[in-house]
């Protein structure tokens, strides 16, 4: 853990950070980042689709910030691994929640943990609300995948709105996402249907960035050992990285 300097990003701020306190790559912060929050009760396609669109937003070379929680947090950082930043509401000496211990510390491993909270400060509701303001405020958008009429989430809209960074939601069905629903009713937010485009908004050489031929190897053939047997050790490079999971002799594209 270490203490380091403001991002600009950060500056603009009316409620300013005074510290902060990184674990990981620090150059995820030069980068172009796109904030995904939401539900911590996500429905299954809510957290499905979420991993698949940080995955695409990674790829590409975005990086994606959220908040460490589990449903939507946890789905974004796991699709967009390596490229994700972590803003945590304790010191970086507590991982939480307790549920995320694993995923907390492969981001400060490979990815980026952030906290404005020294080790030992003591830890409030607050805390909770404050680190959506660092969240929001890193990124070039706010993606709200799924919320409740009630949900912190929303917290966050209101950062982005008083700060001018577009808001984005998913499609869900009637009554699914209310939150978000009255967003777009309200004109606050924009609906994604293509993520494709998406993406390009933010990676416009999105689609001449050159095709991971292991990638796409372990997607057709899962066999660990067909895998070792093309690419040798960088499979296991490409475990280390996030990229893919080896269960068995399973090989699954992250």
């Amino acid at each position: 853990m270490m203490k380091i300097a403001i991002p600009e990003k950060l500056l603009k701020l009316r409620e300013p950070v005074k510290e902060l306190y990184a674990m990981g790559d620090l150059r995820l912060l030069e980068r172009t980042c796109v904030a995904i929050v939401g539900s911590r009760r996500a429905l299954l396609y809510t957290k499905n689709i979420t991993e698949k669109l940080s995955s695409m937003l990674s790829s590409a070379g975005v990086v994606v910030v959220s908040g460490g929680a589990v449903g939507v947090d946890a789905a974004a950082h796991v699709g967009a691994m390596p490229n994700t930043i972590a803003v945590l509401p304790t010191p970086l000496d507590i991982f939480y929640p307790k549920i995320n211990n694993a995923l907390l510390k492969k981001i400060s491993n490979c990815g980026l943990l952030l906290s404005e909270y020294a080790q030992g400060a003591p830890i409030s509701k607050y805390n909770f609300v404050l680190r959506n303001r660092i969240v929001t405020a890193l990124s070039n958008a706010l993606i709200i995948a799924q919320a409740d009429l009630n949900s912190g989430s929303l917290r966050s809209a209101e950062y982005a709105l008083k700060y001018g960074i577009p808001i984005y939601v998913f499609p869900h069905r009637i009554g699914e996402s209310e939150g978000t629903e009255r967003l777009v009713k309200n004109g606050q937010a924009k609906t994604i249907e293509d993520f494709g485009e998406f993406v390009k908004m933010f990676a416009p050489l999105a689609e001449e960035t050159p095709k991971d031929e292991l990638l796409i190897f372990c997607t057709k053939n899962a066999d660990l050992n067909e895998c070792l047997k093309r690419f040798g050790d960088k499979i296991y490079e490409y475990e280390i990285d996030g990229k893919i999971a080896i269960s068995g002799m399973r090989v699954k594209v992250l």
